[in-house]
């Protein structure tokens, strides 16, 4: 069936172009008379308008974008409801896209909203210091918000959590259990969510106890469960009795080499994941976690881009930096045996 056109409205009616954009967008400027006229037209030929051509000839949509660094990770589905409540309270809609950290993916999604014209973008980047891209939509005139990246930018707002703060309260907690032989389990270190947790958490141990780094190519469960092998297999006279990942994922996965072999956590192993998605309460022993508020984190970043949007010429950027809170479950609350805490 053929797409009845604005134009056949209006001939159908009688009346100009003009009158029928009025009747479906102004109707308190049409006379009663001509406005009954052309809504019964529409409804006889089942005009539907295409609000995105409009939207596009404005040169306006009333879609955001978000670009997640990684979708398979709870942390950002979280992050993502939190954004699409604040955009719908805004009265637009988000778009979701997903770069897999992969930076090539990324470009193409960027390329392509360009071109979109959306409000503005969302976006954890891949490289939050190197990305002329994002430059580019900012200059013309597409608003750019980072979620989860801090950013020196002025050219940009940026919502984040305190990292550093996270690491050192895992750091402290794992000390105040009694444990001298820790490890840092998460890489790569080019993301600087995962440095400041590893900068915060040594800074916490202060030289004091025994630290370990095993590092990994990438944040998930899987490679949470290789570093967990390597650790596992160690003599247990040289392993460590605590561990802190840089995200829930690597934790999840330590857990499950930990069960795998036989280690009892927290007995021989206390273990301290990031982000504290739901499944880390729900995990076979309830995982402690450094919580980050990440709904908030969506809300505030749609809310400053919908402000900016709205606000252009009043709008300042900012830099808004949540504080995390330790949450303290079974895997990590057991104080260590005397036997560990003497380093045997």
């Amino acid at each position: 069936m053929a797409t009845v056109s604005i134009k056949e409205v209006a001939h159908r009616a009688g009346v100009s172009v003009g009158t029928v954009s009025n009747v479906l967008n102004h109707p308190d400027t049409v006379a009663i008379a001509t406005r009954r006229r052309v809504l019964s037209v529409i409804t006889e030929l089942g005009y539907v308008r295409n609000d995105s051509a409009r939207q596009l000839r404005a040169g306006r949509s009333q879609t955001v974008a978000m670009v997640a660094l990684d979708l398979a990770n709870p942390f950002f589905t979280d992050v993502m409801r939190g954004a699409e409540i604040a955009a719908e309270a805004g009265g637009v809609n988000v778009m979701i896209f997903n770069s897999g950290e992969d930076t090539a993916r990324e470009r193409r999604h960027l390329d392509m909203l360009g071109g979109q014209r959306v409000l503005g973008v969302l976006i954890t980047p891949v490289d939050e210091t190197n990305n002329a891209r994002l430059d580019r939509l900012v200059e013309r005139g597409i608003p750019v918000v980072l979620v989860d990246r801090g950013s020196g930018s002025h050219e940009r707002c940026s919502v984040a959590v305190d990292d550093v703060l996270g690491g050192q309260l895992a750091g402290q907690h794992l000390r105040e259990q009694g444990h001298h032989r820790i490890a840092f389990v998460g890489g790569p270190f080019s993301i600087r969510q995962v440095s400041d947790r590893h900068t915060g958490f040594t800074a916490a141990l202060n030289d004091g106890p025994d630290v370990r780094l095993f590092s990994t190519s990438n944040l998930t469960v899987a490679a949470g469960r290789e570093a967990g092998q390597t650790i596992a297999e160690l003599p247990a006279a040289k392993r460590p009795t605590a561990v802190f990942c840089a995200n829930d994922l690597l934790a999840l996965g330590v857990l499950q080499e930990m069960t795998t072999h036989g280690v009892s956590v927290p007995r021989d192993m206390a273990i301290v994941g990031y982000d504290d998605i739901e499944f880390a309460a729900a995990a076979a022993v309830p995982l402690s976690s450094v919580r980050q508020p990440r709904e908030q984190l969506g809300r505030a970043a749609t809310q400053l881009l919908l402000e900016e949007v709205n606000e252009p010429q009043s709008h300042e950027h900012r830099h808004v930096v949540f504080r995390p809170d330790l949450v303290v479950r079974e895997s990590s609350a057991t104080k260590v045996t005397a036997s560990a805490k003497r380093g045997k």
